[in-house]
């Protein structure tokens, strides 16, 4: 039975886009409401980030009563019945209420309904399953708003079912819980989550990496952590995670909040030789591989004994905030903490580092008669090199002299 609850004046719903799109899709007089995470967080006084929309209307006419208000929109979902609107270039994403004909535990063949509890049955969780209008009452079919207040991540219905459903939302459950839950656990999901993780060999790459950096981006994720290795989660599809161990000594240390260092700390005592092939598997952007490839295979190995002149030379040519991870990693491997005085001046010196840059260029050497080559090449290097010992101190000039010496 679906209850109602009154939230107070959202200014993200006072807006003058949010009303302008509000005003054309209800145009008709049609029961249009807010779902997803806009309610599920505004409910909890947090930030909104995106505003997804629901209204009974088939996509087509969604899209005429846009442009009839000269807003634009956009077919970005169709099949799934979703259109993108734009105002005054803000994006809301708006969703014809749907219900699941078939589904294969990755994609659904939906059917368009006008039923609020049809569309909200086939939601993941309770708290998403949340409905508003902009007069601000609020639709909570399944006991929702309750599990918000007792921080409680629970399933629609029969946890199994949902997860049969989209084998992606036993990665949601763990996910959610990191953000929204606690320390104590859902057991119908837990469970349900256990025997279906066989599900997740069929998930594509990019679903689960989308999932994974999002729950390692939670405040504090080791609760659920440790509940997913228990309970072997990982193994489909990143064997390699054995523990939590190092990720917990990690995360105290960190300087600030990565989930691809995170990543890193949580892959501690897997197989080196499996950990570089994460990036293809996982479908990692070119940033994100190369920024992964520089924390397990690092150019320097950084750690409390490094030597203060080699650790300079790491902070010019790999740059702080690399530095600062690869030191903050290794005292997580060997459980030290930053009380130790090598690290803290190791530390210090990160902390107040800041950017050199080498003052001789090859059109120097060329204005003092080098020729372009190889062998103009080595010599800058043999400089830099020179320029590095001598603790960044020398200028253009002495650059040049010592370039020319040599």
């Amino acid at each position: 039975m679906t209850v109602t609850y009154k939230l107070e004046n959202q200014r993200w719903m006072l807006t003058e886009e949010t009303q302008q799109v509000m005003q054309a899709l209800s145009a008709k007089g049609q029961d249009v409401r807010f779902v997803g995470g806009c309610v599920r967080d505004a409910m909890l006084g947090r930030e909104i980030k995106d505003i997804d929309i629901a209204t009974p209307d088939h996509p087509k006419t969604v899209i005429k009563l846009l442009e009839a208000a000269k807003i634009k929109a956009i077919p970005t979902g169709l099949d799934h019945g979703t259109i993108t609107a734009v105002c005054n270039h803000q994006a809301f994403e708006i969703t014809t209420l749907r219900v699941d004909v078939e589904t294969d535990g990755r994609h659904a063949t939906v059917a368009y309904t006008d039923n609020w509890e049809e569309d909200a049955s086939r939601r993941d969780l309770t708290m998403n399953a949340l409905s508003c209008r902009l007069d601000g009452t609020v639709f909570d079919p399944f006991g929702g708003i309750e599990d918000l207040k007792e921080s409680r991540v629970r399933f629609v219905g029969e946890a199994e079912t949902r997860i049969e459903e989209d084998a992606l939302r036993l990665l949601r459950f763990f996910r959610f819980q990191a953000w929204y839950g606690t320390d104590v656990f859902d057991e119908e999901g837990v469970t349900a989550a256990t025997s279906k993780k066989h599900m997740l060999k069929n998930l594509s790459a990019e679903r689960i990496h989308s999932e994974i950096m999002r729950l390692l981006s939670a405040p504090n994720p080791m609760p659920v952590i440790n509940v997913m290795l228990e309970n072997q989660i990982f193994s489909p599809f990143l064997p390699e995670i054995l523990s939590g161990g190092c990720l917990a000594r990690f995360i105290p240390l960190e300087g600030r909040r990565d989930p691809l260092v995170r990543l890193v700390a949580l892959l501690e005592g897997g197989e080196a030789k499996d950990k570089v092939t994460i990036p293809d598997r996982l479908r990692f952007s070119t940033a994100e591989k190369q920024h992964f490839l520089s924390l397990i295979k690092p150019e320097y190995e950084i750690d409390s004994g490094t030597d203060e002149m080699l650790f300079k030379e790491a902070l010019y040519r790999i740059g702080a905030g690399l530095v600062s991870d690869l030191l903050r990693l290794q005292v997580a491997r060997d459980g030290d903490d930053f009380k130790n005085k090598n690290i803290q001046y190791r530390a210090k010196i990160v902390e107040e580092w800041r950017p050199v840059f080498f003052p001789l260029h090859g059109r120097d050497l060329i204005q003092a008669g080098v020729e372009p080559g190889p062998k103009m090449g080595r010599l800058l290097k043999a400089t830099e090199d020179w320029w590095i010992e001598q603790s960044f101190q020398p200028d253009q000039d002495q650059c040049l002299a010592y370039a020319l010496k040599v």
